[in-house]
């Protein structure tokens, strides 16, 4: 059988469990070589590595309690409303040209455009209920609404803030007195002679805007706000029509509710 040799080692591998001195380790003033032999690479790097982004984890939880905390304490609430008195200046079926109408397109055989003269004006009461946030209202707009149609033009209302926690009473005039009609449809003044006979007359007051909260060093964005009180109102029909018999408060029968979007 042929002998077998194995391969020869390399100069600097260790022997007998000791390093190999290279000549230049013997030279006066150089500085001896070591050698760092590892598995994994440089385990130092790692582990800073590890615990800088053990720190950003903790601070980005940290941060978000706090916040979520700020937030459960002064989260706004929505306003609420309520409508706790109308006086009704006006109530009129209105026809033919004087509806306010151009009567260029009104011929012989053509039918009568029909619109509503109406005016009123409603008690309404804000209440913010929010402890710790008050509440600023602009671009508000306020109109009443019958059977699905406006029958009076958007009345403008001030701009409004609201300290946390208390209510405010505002009484807008809407409708001008009356004095500009509003188109309407047929079957909506019908239904609404009919109503007007019988001396109960179902409304909805919508009120338009925006609103937004300010609480301490925290302020919110506007937000559009959509508000709308249904109300079942009595009236009284003088021999000038509803309004003219100088009693112009109306009762409300039930109670009147109010939603809001915001």
């Amino acid at each position: 059988m042929g002998e077998h040799h194995l391969p020869p080692e390399p100069a600097d591998h260790h022997k007998g469990g000791k390093a190999v001195i290279h000549a230049d380790d013997l030279k006066p003033g150089h500085r001896r070589r070591r050698y760092n032999y590892s598995y994994y690479g440089d385990t130092g790097s790692r582990g800073a590595l590890r615990t800088i982004c053990s720190v950003l984890l903790l601070l980005i939880l940290l941060a978000g309690v706090i916040a979520l905390v700020l937030y459960l304490v002064y989260r706004p609430n929505s306003p609420a409303f309520t409508v706790t008195n109308i006086a009704v200046y006006s109530l009129t079926n209105v026809t033919g040209p004087s509806a306010g109408l151009p009567a260029a397109g009104v011929g012989a055989g053509a039918r009568a455009p029909y619109a509503v003269a109406a005016s009123f004006q409603c008690a309404l009461v804000i209440r913010n209920p929010s402890g710790r946030s008050s509440a600023r209202y602009d671009r508000l707009t306020a109109y009443v609404v019958y059977r699905g149609e406006a029958i009076t033009a958007p009345a403008e209302m001030p701009p409004l803030v609201q300290d946390p926690d208390s209510a405010v009473v505002v009484a807008p005039v809407i409708g001008d007195g009356g004095a500009t009609p509003v188109p309407v449809s047929p079957e909506t003044a019908a239904a609404l002679a009919n109503d007007v006979t019988y001396g109960v007359v179902s409304l909805r007051v919508v009120l338009l805007g925006r609103v937004r909260f300010v609480s301490g060093p925290f302020r919110s964005g506007w937000r559009s706000m959509y508000a709308r009180c249904d109300l079942l109102v009595g009236v009284r029909k003088g021999p000038g029509g509803v309004g003219a018999s100088g009693v112009p408060e109306a009762p409300l029968f039930g109670n009147p509710s109010c939603n809001v979007d915001i």
